[in-house]
């Protein structure tokens, strides 16, 4: 089999213009980033009605592989090749995890997003721009506080972190201004992965340039001596962040394998984030295609989630229908089957292990959004395993249909593009988010861990029961839920594999982030700054003379 990269290279990829002239997006809001590349200008977003918007999730991440990405392309095309006009709605790579671990975010085989090295590496910039206004941000912090402070600043009370898009656990805590007095006021700092910051967050759920502008403003930042919350519009940082990030906030525009529109932009984790693509992005294609497939990070009690509490209630959008990705390889290792074994035919194991498929499929179910299945077939799978499968995914009363795009592109993925037509055609979504807003922030961390996760309850830390009096007092306790988990269990631990039972959650820390408009609550052993591999992902890979990449998954 070839890898991912050469698939890519080998594809017939057309100019960015002929990509964008399919949309019928005028021209003039269209801006090319070389030959397959493109920004498209949020002002071309115009209003359309019936398009219908599918959210694709997953069951919980194994090393075995799940392909939520594979699958949102590969659905894509599909939908394309019967004739109905999609566009995709995915998020943007970060660096970290492709010179990491986890690989890149353009899908595989033969349901992939190009020029796929672009989109991995670099892409347009976007990132680094959000890296350099969060950056900004924290300079103009620094100098406030050694001319003068004028603010009052309690050094000890910055909440917003400097930001880079690398996994580097050295710099997760540190200290800066050391050196004299010509060289910063010396306090202790902090860094997180890029896609972590509040900056992306906020950038992902603009609905405008000015929106953006606004969200930046109401960043609290710090504290003052009074223990008074600071927001970024007292510094007068939002006007010179939102410069900054004045074509970050346009969605780029690629193309499938099969040459089908694909609009990519933002790019925030679900572990450690909101999970999501952007607003504009998911508006855009809103406006131009009659569906539209989007994906939400990791299994579906964190992406989907947040895509549904965070996202869709923000910005008043409302999905159609859920697909919840699952592999007979995941689930026969959440049934206790180790990776080297897992291309053995083990019907029992399976039995066990979809216990975690019918977890995320009823939470799916409780957004009153209907759901069906893909199952996401890997070449060692059996007839047996698979009409298993599909036997007790029809127990739970939803439709589970085989997905081959990572193997045959949209001949692969026909069966399920007209199962999701039909769900959407005869059932009507009937969306709520799991929580209201008028809960307390510990009532709505409750509801989640014990609605979602299954937890039996919630324990806080002094230092989060701290924070949570803190925004009680100053009026944060009206804002929606991030919690911040490991995507590898229901749980907070990240060993307890399946469906879990009798644990409880710990919160150990909140943030706020009142720009991006949610509350971030810190689980577990969870990390903002990413460590890397013993073996990175990064020591695999190398270029040519004449520019060729090698070792690019």
């Amino acid at each position: 089999m070839k890898t991912d990269f050469e698939i890519s290279k080998e594809a017939h990829i057309l100019p960015i213009e002929e990509i964008a002239k399919k949309l019928g997006v005028d021209m003039n809001y269209v801006e090319a980033y070389g030959k397959y590349k493109a920004k498209i200008d949020p002002k071309a977003i115009k209003e359309k009605e019936n398009s219908k918007l599918i959210l694709v999730t997953a069951i919980t991440p194994t090393p075995a592989g799940e392909g939520k990405s594979t699958v949102t392309i590969g659905l894509t095309d599909g939908l394309n090749r019967i004739g109905k006009f999609t566009v995709a709605a995915l998020r943007e790579p970060s660096l970290g995890p492709v010179f990491g671990i986890k690989g890149g975010a353009c899908g595989g085989g033969y349901a992939q997003v190009i020029p796929m090295e672009d989109i991995n590496l670099h892409f347009t910039g976007d990132l680094h721009a959000i890296t350099t206004a969060n950056n900004l941000l924290m300079a103009l912090i620094d100098n406030h506080i050694e001319k003068g402070n004028e603010l009052r600043i309690d050094e000890r009370e910055v909440k917003v972190r400097r930001v880079m898009d690398i996994n580097d656990r050295a710099l997760r805590n540190i200290v800066v201004g050391l050196g004299g007095r010509n060289m910063g006021y010396p306090r202790e700092d902090h860094f997180m992965i890029t896609v972590a910051s509040e900056v992306m967050a906020a950038l992902c759920l603009a609905n405008s340039l000015m929106d953006l502008k606004e969200r930046l403003g109401n960043i609290v930042f710090a504290d003052n001596m009074d223990k008074e919350p600071l927001y970024v519009r007292d510094l007068g940082a939002e006007g010179a962040m939102a410069v900054v990030l004045k074509d970050a906030i346009k969605p780029n525009l690629v193309q499938t394998l099969e040459n089908n529109p694909a609009i990519i932009h933002g790019g925030p984790f679900a572990n450690i984030a909101h999970g999501c693509n952007s607003v504009l992005a998911t508006k855009m294609a809103l406006s131009i295609g009659d569906y539209v497939v989007t994906e939400a990070g990791f299994g579906s009690d964190l992406g989907a989630e947040k895509f549904m509490d965070i996202k869709m209630r923000l910005s008043g959008l409302k999905p159609d229908l859920t697909v919840v990705v699952v592999t007979i390889r995941a689930l026969k290792m959440h049934g206790g089957v180790e990776k080297d074994h897992l291309s053995e035919e083990n019907l029992d194991a399976l039995k066990v292990g979809f216990a975690n498929a019918k977890r995320h499929i009823e939470n799916m179910q409780k957004f009153g959004v209907p759901v069906t299945v893909a199952i996401n077939v890997f070449k060692d799978d059996t007839e047996k395993e698979i009409e298993l499968l599909k036997e007790m995914v029809r127990e739970v009363g939803v439709e589970a249909t085989e997905c081959r795009g990572f193997e045959k592109g949209s001949v692969g993925t026909t069966d399920l593009a007209k199962v999701v037509v039909e769900t959407i055609e005869n059932n009507k979504s009937d969306f709520k988010p799991i929580y209201p807003l008028e809960l307390s922030i510990e009532e709505k961390i409750e509801k989640i861990a014990k609605e979602i996760y299954r937890a039996k309850g919630v324990n806080f830390t002094a230092e989060a029961k701290r924070k949570l009096k803190y925004m009680k007092e100053h009026g944060f306790s009206n804002l929606p839920v991030c919690i911040a988990k490991t995507q590898y269990s229901f749980s907070d631990n990240p060993k307890a594999l399946n469906a879990p039972e009798d644990f409880e959650i710990t919160v150990r820390d909140l943030n706020l982030s009142n720009g991006a408009g949610f509350v971030v609550a810190l689980t577990g052993d969870i990390m903002t700054m990413p460590g890397l591999a013993k073996v990175p992902a990064a020591l695999k890979m190398d270029i040519d003379s004449d520019g060729n990449i090698v070792g690019l998954f």
